[in-house]
């Protein structure tokens, strides 16, 4: 009568230790997203990208807190109430919500495989941007002008280092959007321009949740507090 450990040692391996080429062994064990293998790649690059999504949100975060401590220190200077003007800000507002609703229709044209409503929505997201920017600019050249630049004050510092960041930043994500617009015309729906895409729409929707603290924190509260 055999007993147990004489059917490990004729050969059995009940865990393939060291037969990783066994013909009992299947190649889908060690391929695949649903069977311990890699993750669709879609998957990885939006899982990547959303972690610098969330280091950004916290470079913002202190600057907003830096806002906070130092918004009282005017210097005798100007403060919101005197400088910023709440029908220019609900305008840049506006823009920046319509290009973020753009980017969305992008989004749904990229997914039909629409290259004409692509480009179009894209195009009108970017000239939706550059509006904002340009409002954006127009406010500060305004500010300098009164005398009210970022070295007048901590307040103001603190206030061109946010907004300026948060402009930076659009400036950038039109510049994404112009190569975006590019590669798609030129190498149509291939998988890694649409991962890049995902990429860029993330991007621009959290600039615009970002631009809405901006207003909310800033502009309004600024110009109701003393």
């Amino acid at each position: 009568m055999s007993s147990p450990g004489s059917a490990i040692r004729a050969g059995s391996d009940p865990y393939h230790v060291g037969h990783h080429n066994d013909e009992l062994v299947s190649r889908e064990e060690y391929t695949g997203a649903g069977a311990g293998g890699p993750a669709p790649r879609r998957i990885v690059v939006g899982y990547g990208f959303w972690i610098f999504i969330l280091s950004d949100v916290i470079m913002f975060s202190v600057l907003f807190a830096s806002y906070a401590v130092l918004a009282g220190n005017r210097a005798g200077g100007p403060g919101p109430r005197q400088l910023f003007d709440l029908r220019d800000t609900a305008a840049e507002t506006g823009l920046l919500l319509l290009s973020s609703f753009m980017c969305g229709m992008a989004s749904l044209a990229v997914a039909w495989r629409n290259q004409l409503w692509t480009q179009i929505s894209l195009a009108v997201t970017g000239l939706l941007g550059a509006g904002f920017l340009t409002l954006e600019a127009r406010e500060f050249a305004h500010m300098v002008s009164l005398g009210a630049g970022p070295t007048h004050s901590a307040f103001l510092s603190a206030f061109f280092t946010l907004v300026g960041c948060h402009g930076i930043h659009v400036t950038v994500g039109l510049l994404w959007l112009g190569t975006m617009m590019a590669q798609l015309l030129a190498k149509g729906f291939q998988q890694n321009i649409r991962h890049r895409f995902l990429c860029f729409t993330l991007f621009w929707h959290a600039l615009d949740i970002i631009w809405v603290g901006i207003f909310s924190l800033v502009y309004l509260i600024g110009t109701i507090l003393p």
